[in-house]
């Protein structure tokens, strides 16, 4: 056994391997193992940021996700026969009723009058012309609007790849309210316009579709498409927008035998064409120089489509606090989406920068309530005073399904507030509301103390101007009725206020032969203007009921921060009982769910109703309410009788009255009024001189 033990101990010394490491052996071995493990370390670092799931990806793959699901229902729908969708709707519906257009045509209805189409704010396709290096590759493809799946793709891409460089092309120049340098963005042309504002989503093409049923065509139908972000002497200045409707206007006329035009403006687009036709007999330079009977010989009827002649509280939260109901609720779910980064890298603040945005579009400011109090009332009163929506019964559209709509209370509203700071304010008499005026406030020079630091990186909004102090000035006045908007958004956005200002007004004429009238800044008021002498025309004012529309808020001051918008409807804030009209902060009444039918219908109840100061030649006007009901089934889509903003434009009964009036009918031919609301009763409590 020794010898055993001695030659195993031997061959133990023979053996290098297992001899007993040097110091500097060992450090190189430890240095090994620290390399392993570092290389390690990095290999799962690179793994672990792989699996990383950003909000970025989250929402790029969403919208991957939904683009490719509905192109792949979209080419199989226009795979299939075309009867296919008719057959399985009517298995499942019942027979559909004839579209109006077949339903005319086999009354013997044919086109006669041409007719244009005057599209409203964002229905109108807008294309790239020149824009900067992140925009190469978009020329002449749409920035909004996506009608086909090539333009949809462009426009998903940059609005949700690069929304920042979307945003800096989308926005004009905040001095002069025109192209910023190297950008040129411009309306598409033709039909194609505003046609579908989406694929599968239409605008005007259902319409366009029946007057084509008998016997329209592109010679004789005409979409007077402009850019709508621009103010409207501007689209003349910089595109020469108005020359060319009116050019088209006089060819279509001459070349349909003299038959006159029918003109069929959507929202903001009546707008747009009231100041059209002031423009057009207006001498030249400032007017198209068309002489005192251009509109007498060129235009048989206007037929407004949910006009907001008198302009919709929406657009004061709009540019308030870059909001509406949609964006409040929103915006209480989840806060942290529209407030902070939502693109997370690209550092987009969406609210911010969509008001960065929309305060460069000057267009938005003629939907500014108009009239000030003695329109939409003051801090104890309102036209709908003590009104209670009626409770009327309609039919889903091919069902035998009830409804009430608009069921909500409203004795006790003061609608003429149409900014509250608090739900308390709402509900106390004007006499018990004490009031910091902010316009003495500022003259202390309470602006000026910059809170905004480098964390909002570009994200600047006028706010970020005002100080803490002006803030709170603005919060401390309380309520603000229509008289006072124009000096709060003169305090909180300045700089829009004095581009706006030269094209814009608000208030009512004392005396309409007063030269300054004859301004273009008044001529898209119909408070300070004149309809022209043309006693054969009519005109129609067109809109749906029956769905809540917003009329005024409540606000409360958002928690400080540097980058965030300082107000914020209050979604707290709600009525007593189910059937209040006040929900999520947002006071309701009836309408389209955009215009109220106070602003849409007021002028042609009352203000141009038989031979007024604003309606001098008598120009007969016609109020046609459409009652809202909407769609049985998603198989129905958007609905045959909607009276919603938007899906009006497919309300069958809309459409028939359209094409009966292009086709020759007079309003007295249509029924003349059709009314389901208290528009008259509203109009009669306005105390206007006329």
């Amino acid at each position: 056994m020794p010898l055993i033990r001695r030659k195993k101990a031997s061959e133990n010394d023979n053996n290098p391997t297992t001899s007993n490491p040097t110091p500097d052996e060992k450090e190189e071995e430890e240095e090994d193992k620290n390399n392993t493990k570092k290389v390690n370390a990095k290999k799962a670092k690179k793994a672990k940021s792989k699996n990383k799931w950003s909000c970025v990806d989250s929402c790029c793959w969403f919208v991957g996700c939904v683009c490719t699901v509905w192109w792949f229902l979209l080419f199989l729908y226009n795979a299939m026969p075309a009867s296919f969708p008719q057959y399985v709707t009517e298995a499942i519906t019942g027979p559909l009723p004839d579209p109006p257009g077949v339903k005319l045509l086999k009354e013997g209805l044919r086109a006669k009058h041409p007719v244009v189409f005057v599209p409203g704010i964002v229905t109108g396709g807008l294309e790239l012309w020149e824009g900067h290096q992140c925009a190469e590759g978009l020329f002449r493809k749409r920035l909004w609007v996506a009608r086909g799946c090539g333009n949809l793709t462009s426009f998903l891409g940059l609005m949700f790849y690069r929304p920042l460089c979307w945003v800096e092309h989308m926005s004009l120049d905040n001095e002069t309210g025109l192209d910023p340098p190297g950008i040129r963005v411009r309306a598409v042309s033709g039909l194609v316009a505003a046609d579908y504002f989406a694929p599968g989503y239409f605008v005007w093409a259902v319409l366009i579709a029946n007057l084509a049923r008998i016997g329209y065509e592109e010679k004789s139908m005409y979409m007077a498409a402009y850019d709508w972000r621009i103010s409207f002497q501007n689209t003349e200045v910089r595109d020469q927008t108005l020359s060319r409707i009116k050019s088209n206007i006089e060819l279509m006329v001459a070349t349909n035998g003299g038959n006159k035009a029918v003109i069929i403006p959507h929202s903001m687009g009546a707008l747009y064409f009231l100041h059209f036709m002031k423009w057009v007999e207006a001498p030249a330079p400032m007017g198209g120089g068309g002489g005192p009977d251009w509109c007498a010989r060129h235009i048989k009827a206007v037929m407004n489509i949910g006009g907001p002649f008198l302009g919709v509280p929406k657009a004061v939260s709009g540019l308030f606090s870059a909001e509406a109901r949609d964006i409040a609720v929103a915006r209480s779910i989840a806060p942290s989406v529209l407030d902070n980064d939502l693109f997370g890298d690209f550092g987009l603040q969406t609210l911010q920068h969509v008001m960065k945005m929309t305060r460069t579009w000057d267009s938005t400011m003629s939907m500014i309530p108009k009239g000030g109090d003695t329109i939409w009332g003051g801090l104890d009163w309102s036209p709908e005073e003590g009104y209670v929506p009626s409770k009327r019964k309609q039919r889903n559209q091919g069902s035998q399904n009830e409804t009430e709509t608009m069921a909500c209370e409203a004795k006790a509203v003061n609608y003429g507030r149409i900014i509250s700071f608090g739900k308390d304010v709402v509900e106390a008499h004007s006499s018990e509301i004490k009031r910091i005026d902010f316009r003495v406030m500022h003259q202390g020079a309470i602006k000026g103390n910059n809170v905004a630091n480098n964390t909002c990186q570009d994200v600047w909004t006028e706010y970020h101007d005002m100080g803490v102090g002006g803030i709170k000035a603005v919060a401390e006045y309380k309520v603000y009725t229509a008289g006072d908007i124009l000096d709060l958004l003169h305090f909180v956005a300045p700089k829009l206020m004095a581009r706006v200002s030269a094209h814009f007004s608000y208030g009512i004429a004392d005396d309409l032969a007063d030269p300054k009238y004859k301004h273009y800044k008044y001529w898209s008021n119909p408070l300070e203007t004149k309809l022209p002498n043309a006693p054969d025309m009519e005109i129609f004012s067109m809109y749906g009921v029956g769905i809540p529309t917003e009329r005024s808020y409540v606000y409360r001051l958002t928690p400080s921060s540097d980058c965030y918008i300082p107000f914020q409807i209050d979604t707290s804030a709600n009525g007593g009982d189910e059937d209040s009209c006040l929900k999520g902060g947002v006071f309701t009444v009836e309408g389209d769910e955009t215009v109220p039918v106070l602003s849409a219908g007021y002028m042609c109840a009352k203000g141009w109703r038989g031979k007024t100061r604003f309606n001098p030649s008598g120009i007969r006007t016609f109020i046609r309410e459409y009652d809202h009901a909407p769609p049985a089934n998603l198989l129905e889509g958007r609905g045959t009788q909607s009276g919603a903003h938007v899906d009006i434009m497919g309300n069958f009964a809309l459409i028939e009255d359209v094409i009966k009036v292009a086709a020759g009918a007079t309003g007295e031919d249509l029924g003349g009024d059709q009314v389901y609301t208290d528009i008259f009763k509203w109009s009669e409590k306005i105390n206007l001189p006329l």
